[in-house]
């Protein structure tokens, strides 16, 4: 069993944990104490992987830090990593998401709150506001989700660096083909409930959005009420809900390596935001939502009401795969068999907020 490293944000700090030779080890305290830990990445694209942390002190305000020893010292760069520039008139609320580029080694992609994106040539120490995408026509438009007018999906393309996809909350997904010189929604197929117009060209409360392992042009999706699956891209998207006891939730994770499988954790509602049925269950599809099926062996099996938020569900990287979530009752559960099993790694955290983890070595 591979040796992995777990990492766990929270809203009172980053819990880290560790696996080798089959067992698991959380360090004594928590790193970032008493901050909200909304984004985290782990760079393993060089030899000696990065741990990038979007942190959100109530003092102190939003910061970008990293670690180059697996989180055992952090440092913060002496100027803000990630800034909006004056002429903006904004100000940054929070980081949400933290992608290192799939195609480029020293890229770092950052999504903030408000919604833009940040681009980085040093691995994440300093970050240039992504111009056409905040200048977006439709800008004006946007609306704040729940949680915040947040950028929190980035996916970058192993075959293509010009070719990136985003989405935000409640904007929708866009996608450039040109290095983001340019942005195009893409979301038709993709229902709006909530607006006079189901349909609109943008305005869709995407929750989140994963790449397929062995078919990059095929993605699946998270709605603010639906689940749903592109074949191109994100061009045109199909609903795939049908067999889920709820088609509304927040994480969405594509397996590692094994094509036509992802898992969802499904929600009663908007309105009624506990697990479908009261149930700690996670549900898989191995045909690209043709058919769905739940994950409970080790799992509660009565009234549960533990919410797994978009980025508190992952895998590791290995094959077979593993899985992780944590919830806001403060419960991270593993699974080292692609979901088929589960076991309780920590309870009585703070609220999770993301989940990462990756194999070391």
């Amino acid at each position: 069993m591979a040796d992995v490293l777990l990492t766990v944000g929270t809203r009172k700090g980053l819990f880290v944990g560790r696996r080798t030779h089959g067992a698991w080890r959380f360090d004594d305290e928590p790193y970032f104490n008493a901050q909200a830990i909304y984004s985290i990445a782990i760079d393993t694209r060089t030899p000696h992987p990065r741990l990038l942390v979007g942190g959100d002190s109530a003092h102190w305000g939003p910061s970008v830090f990293h670690s180059d020893d697996l989180g055992r010292t952090w440092t913060e760069p002496k100027k803000a990593a990630v800034k909006f520039p004056k002429d903006t008139g904004a100000s940054l609320e929070r980081v949400w998401q933290l992608h290192p580029a799939a195609a480029e080694p020293d890229v770092v992609y950052a999504g903030t709150e408000p919604a833009a994106l940040y681009r980085s040539e040093d691995r994440g120490e300093s970050f240039e506001l992504v111009r056409p995408l905040w200048e977006h026509p439709s800008r004006s438009q946007w609306q704040p989700g729940g949680g915040g007018e947040g950028l929190h999906t980035i996916l970058t393309d192993a075959r293509d660096p010009a070719a990136v996809t985003v989405a935000v909350s409640t904007a929708g997904v866009f996608r450039t083909e040109d290095g983001g010189a340019s942005w195009q929604p893409s979301n038709s197929g993709v229902s709006a409930v909530f607006l006079p117009d189901p349909n609109p060209e943008f305005g869709q409360c995407v929750h989140k959005v994963t790449k397929d392992a062995a078919d990059p042009d095929r993605l699946y999706l998270q709605n603010h009420w639906g689940v749903y699956r592109s074949d191109d891209g994100g061009a045109h998207w199909t609903d795939i809900g049908e067999g889920l006891p709820s088609d509304f939730g927040f994480a969405a994770v594509a397996h590692p390596h094994r094509g036509d499988t992802a898992y969802v954790f499904p929600i009663t509602a908007d309105a009624d935001r506990v697990p479908a049925d009261r149930r700690c269950r996670v549900y898989r599809t191995a045909d690209a939502g043709k058919s769905w099926e739940p994950l409970t062996a080790g799992l509660p099996q009565g009234d549960h009401f533990g919410v797994v938020l978009r980025d508190a569900m992952c895998t590791d990287g290995a094959d077979p795969a593993g899985l992780y979530f944590g919830n806001r009752n403060g419960e991270v559960y593993a699974s080292a068999d692609d979901g088929d099993s589960w076991q309780e790694l920590a309870s009585h955290l703070p609220d999770v907020l993301c989940v990462r983890a990756a194999v070391l070595g």
